[in-house]
């Protein structure tokens, strides 16, 4: 078996695999590498493992350099997940192998790997996030009795207010609007739209966008999905603040999984959380599970696991002066740091 370093030549060929690989998702696509090269100018290594000419294991790198935050990288950034995935252990351990020479060669001060399984004690973990899944059904209806009762008064509730909502790329400009309000909110620096154009444009049918109209036409809720061998990836959700009393999240993940059950989808998972969350006890009220994933490291010039996440007070002056930028200085600014924070 041997180790190679994959260019656009070999898209094919990979992406047979990740199709065919239980353990590949969404994230293990080839297309990531055009588009984080490209968008972001970010580096990239992506990992094959080769047996007998045939494809048995990839592993997506990017590099993340910057003055803010340092020389890092991940596997993969901005996005749920990502780590080696394998047709067996075996297999991924030398994958592994392979991307600490990487690492070295980049001389990043660590590597992290988003993985959905654990991939051995010697690589330090952190388990705060979970990915929270539901098992949909060809008939909504079903999913919709098993809800609690309360659960689905406030569904009901809630469209009440008017909302309705719509699906398609075209919607991708009103989306951004909400997404950009929404993450100013938190004090999250925000892509650029040409960003999340290109993920559209790349994988076509293989996302999926939704934007919750008000009674007006305004639009108040919205959710950026991928999807892949059966299961929705929820990458990207937001709200406007002014319409959360009027329940207008309970409109949109019910349209998500109404659709998604309807396009015969057997898996929705809802983005990850962070665990004992809100995020986490609202997604658990849609009868999503909690499915731990694990956040590994490679660790060239430190001893502990990082801490880049709005939770570390490091950041907490920063969070609170983007909180108060002018929306549209946002747009602007953001992307520039946005590109840096995996």
């Amino acid at each position: 078996m041997d180790i190679i370093r994959c260019d656009p030549s070999h898209d094919a060929q990979w992406n047979r695999f990740v199709h065919e690989c239980p353990r590949a998702s969404f994230y293990h696509r080839a297309e990531w590498r055009a588009i984080n090269e490209q968008c972001f100018n970010h580096r990239t290594a992506y990992l094959a493992a080769v047996d007998d000419g045939n494809v048995v294991g990839v592993f997506p790198l990017v590099q993340l350099k910057s003055l803010l935050f340092g020389n890092v990288a991940c596997s993969m950034p901005f996005v749920n997940y990502g780590g080696p995935a394998g047709a067996s252990d075996a297999v991924e351990q030398a994958l592994l192998q392979e991307a600490t020479r990487v690492a070295d060669e980049w001389g990043v001060t660590y590597l992290e790997m988003r993985s959905q399984r654990h991939l051995g004690d010697a690589y330090p973990c952190s388990e705060h996030k979970v990915s929270m899944t539901i098992a949909l059904d060809a008939n909504p209806d079903t999913l919709w009795n098993a809800f609690k009762t309360g659960q689905r008064s406030e569904i009901r509730r809630a469209y009440k207010n008017g909302f309705t909502a719509r699906f398609g790329p075209d919607l991708v400009n009103d989306f951004y609007a909400i997404l950009s309000e929404s993450w100013r909110e938190l004090g999250t620096p925000i892509y650029r739209l040409d960003y999340l154009k290109r993920i559209l444009s790349t994988f076509g049918e293989a996302t999926r966008l939704c934007v919750v109209y008000d009674g007006e036409g305004k639009p108040a809720a919205g959710a950026f999905d991928g999807i892949h061998n059966g299961t929705v990836e929820g990458m990207w959700l937001g709200m406007r603040s002014e319409y959360r009393k009027q329940l207008v999240g309970y409109v949109l993940y019910w349209e998500l999984i109404k659709h998604a059950c309807e396009q015969g989808h057997r898996r929705f998972h809802l983005g990850r959380s962070s665990k004992d969350s809100g995020g986490e006890q609202f997604k658990k009220k849609w009868n999503a599970d909690s499915i731990q994933l694990y956040w590994q490291y490679i660790l060239r010039t430190r001893n502990d696991i990082p801490s880049l996440n709005p939770s570390n007070p490091k950041y907490r002056l920063a969070i609170q002066a983007w909180q108060k930028m002018p929306l549209p200085m946002t747009q602007v600014v953001g992307p520039f740091i946005a590109r840096s924070i995996p």
